[in-house]
C-alpha cells in the first residue's frame, strides 16, 4: 500500500512512491509522531495499531527523534526508557553537547 501524498510535509526527506505502509512502517511512524499535524496522525491510528505505535516510541530509532517529542509519546504510552535508549534516540545537532563530543576536543 502507498503512503498517501498529504503525508509528504511530514516526509519531506524521503520519496513517497519509493514508501510502503507495511514494509517502512517504523520509519513512517517515527516521522509522523515526530513532525505530523492532526490529519496525519489520524491516518497513522487508522493504518497501525496502537501496539504498533508503542512499539516505536518503547524501541526508538537511533537519532530519529526531537527530544520533547518523545518525552510526549512516552507520557502518552507509559513508557520509561533507559536513560541510554532515550539519549541515544534524539536528534541532536548541538556541536557541543557533552554526552556526544568525544573526549579530547572539548
Amino acid at each position: 500500500m502507498s503512503v498517501p501524498k498529504f503525508l509528504q510535509p511530514h516526509l519531506a526527506s524521503y520519496n513517497l512512491s519509493k514508501l510502503d505502509v507495511g514494509g517502512d512502517r517504523e520509519l513512517i511512524i517515527t516521522e509522523v509522531l515526530n513532525k505530523g499535524d492532526f490529519k496525519a496522525l489520524k491516518w497513522l491510528c487508522n493504518n497501525y495499531s496502537r501496539r504498533e505505535l508503542e512499539a516505536v516510541v518503547k524501541y526508538p530509532t537511533r537519532g530519529m527523534w526531537m527530544k520533547s517529542i518523545l518525552v510526549y509519546w512516552m507520557k502518552i504510552f507509559g513508557i520509561k526508557l533507559p536513560e541510554k535508549v532515550f539519549r541515544q534516540a534524539i536528534f541532536d545537532l548541538n556541536p557541543y553537547n557533552e554526552e556526544v563530543t568525544p573526549r579530547g576536543f572539548k
